[in-house]
């Protein structure tokens, strides 16, 4: 039995003995090699080409059933009008749907029950508008037409990964500039590159504030489209080396 426990344990440092000194010439390699990390900042921006909008009608009712009849016949008008102002059916989609119970509660300290009193239905769209020129004519057909709510107008690019890749190509030479500068300014030399890492990146699309409509509007509203943007962070290290 002994002579099994000193054979084991002898195997066991052996195998240890073999792991350690497999991983010796990696860890003396990247010892050896000195290395110059940066991250670079990217950004890239444009005007927007398309835009998303979402309108819809709000309608109450005694009952379920004629607050979603009022509804249904606002919404008809309202998708009419959105066809007639040049958007495809395609780019037209139901965003949101609700039925709700509307009460009418007691005064604080009663006992007495809520009231329903009727009901509530929502129905909204969003509307893809690919000729930025035609959202204001398009919100005034809507309005006209029986909308009475819209929940957001938001700018965006057409194809944002090609704003995205003018970002990351500006963050890759921002990088390789500030790696240039600080092996100047530090006696080394830049040998090659060992990694290139792309970070956090994301976009910036133009949101303005959610709009309130009124039916009693009667000019098209005036929209900034502002700029979108792409941002990109690239790191990069170096392999340097003294001059």
């Amino acid at each position: 039995m002994r002579f099994a426990k000193t054979w084991n344990a002898a195997l066991g440092a052996a195998a240890m003995a073999a792991v350690v000194g497999a991983s010796l010439p990696a860890q003396a390699e990247d010892v050896a090699r000195a290395t110059l990390s940066v991250v670079g900042q990217g950004r890239a921006a444009a005007r927007p080409d398309l835009a998303l909008v979402t309108t819809g009608a709000v309608s109450t009712g005694k009952t379920a059933e004629e607050a979603l009849a009022a509804n249904s016949k606002a919404m008809e008008q309202v998708i009419a009008a959105i066809k007639e102002a040049g958007i495809e059916a395609k780019d037209i989609t139901t965003s949101g749907f609700s039925v709700q119970p509307q009460y009418s509660y007691p005064a604080q300290g009663s006992r007495e029950a809520p009231k329903l009193v009727g009901y509530e239905v929502r129905n909204g769209v969003t509307v893809k508008v690919r000729e930025l020129v035609g959202i204001g004519p398009l919100l005034d057909k809507v309005v006209q037409s029986g909308a009475n709510q819209a929940s957001g107008l938001t700018f965006l690019s057409a194809n944002p990964e090609a704003l995205q890749s003018q970002a990351r190509v500006a963050a890759v030479k921002d990088a390789m500039a500030q790696a240039a500068v600080v092996a100047e300014a530090s006696g080394v030399r830049l040998v090659r590159i060992r990694r290139i890492e792309p970070r956090g990146e994301g976009g910036m699309p133009v949101s303005p504030m959610p709009m309130l409509m009124k039916a009693d509007a009667r000019s098209a509203p005036p929209i900034e489209s502002g700029e979108t943007e792409a941002r990109a962070q690239m790191a990069i290290v170096y392999e340097i080396e003294p001059r």
